[in-house]
C-alpha cells in the first residue's frame, strides 16, 4: 500500500493521477496548506523542503518527495508509462524536466502574479503569462507531429497535462494552439488520469483558493 500526502495542486494531480494509471491502490492524506501543515516536524521528516507530494511505499518503507522523481518512481516499480531502453527513457525524462523547470515554475509565477498576489504588477504577469505561453507554444509543436510527447503515452504526458490543463488559471488563452487543445481533451478522456483529478476531491470555492494562496505567500 501507497500512502500519498498531497493537496488539490497540479503537482498533487502529478502523482494522484500516475498512481490511477498504473491501477495501484493508495490512500490519501490532504494537507491543509494554507494553515502550514506541510512545514509541521512530522512532514518536514518526509520531506525537508515542506512541499507536496509525498508518497510512503509501506512494502518497501520507502519515502519519496518530489513529484517528478515520485512519478519515476512509481513507473519504475511496475515497468509501466516509461520505457527500459535508454533512448526512450531518455525522451521522456527530457519532457518530464521540460515540465519540472519550465511549464510548472512559470505557470506558478503566473498564478501568483495573476491570481493571488494582493498588488497586480503589471510587468511581472506579463512577463510569467509570456514565458507560460512560450511554453505551451513548444508543447504545441512538437504535438503537431506526435500523439504524446515521447512516444506512447507516459509520465511526460501526466506532468505536462497536469499544469497545461490550467492554463486559464494562469490568464493564457490557448485557442491558437490546436495541436495542445486535442492533446489536453485526449488526455482528459483518459479514465485514470480523469480519476487522478478528484484525488483529493475540490472542495473549496474559487475565492477560498485565492485566500488561500495569499495566505501561503505572506508566509
Amino acid at each position: 500500500m501507497i500512502d500519498l500526502y498531497t493537496a488539490a495542486t497540479p503537482n498533487g494531480y502529478k502523482v494522484s493521477c500516475t498512481l490511477e494509471e498504473l491501477g495501484l491502490s493508495y490512500n490519501v492524506h490532504v494537507l491543509a496548506l494554507a494553515k502550514g501543515e506541510q512545514k509541521e516536524p512530522w512532514f518536514l521528516a518526509m520531506n525537508p523542503n515542506g512541499r507536496i507530494p509525498v508518497i510512503v511505499d509501506r512494502a518497501e518503507d520507502f519515502t519519496v518527495f518530489e513529484s517528478g522523481a515520485i512519478m519515476v518512481y512509481l513507473a519504475e516499480k511496475t515497468g509501466r508509462l516509461l520505457p527500459a531502453d535508454a533512448k526512450g527513457r531518455s525522451r521522456v525524462l527530457q519532457w518530464l524536466m521540460f515540465q519540472m523547470g519550465g511549464v510548472g515554475p512559470m505557470m506558478g509565477q503566473a498564478n501568483v502574479f495573476y491570481r493571488y498576489f494582493p498588488e497586480k504588477i503589471e510587468p511581472a504577469i506579463q512577463r510569467y503569462q509570456n514565458e507560460t505561453k512560450r511554453l505551451l507554444t513548444v508543447l504545441d509543436g512538437h504535438l503537431a507531429s506526435h500523439e504524446y510527447l515521447a512516444g506512447d503515452f507516459s509520465i511526460a504526458d501526466i506532468a505536462n497535462w497536469c499544469w497545461a490543463r490550467t492554463h486559464d488559471w494562469s490568464g493564457v488563452a490557448i485557442d491558437d494552439l490546436p495541436h495542445l487543445t486535442r492533446w489536453i481533451n485526449q488526455i482528459a478522456a483518459r479514465p485514470g488520469c480523469a480519476a487522478g483529478l478528484n484525488q483529493p476531491p475540490r472542495v473549496v470555492s474559487g475565492e477560498e483558493l485565492v485566500k488561500s494562496a495569499q495566505t501561503m505567500i505572506a508566509r
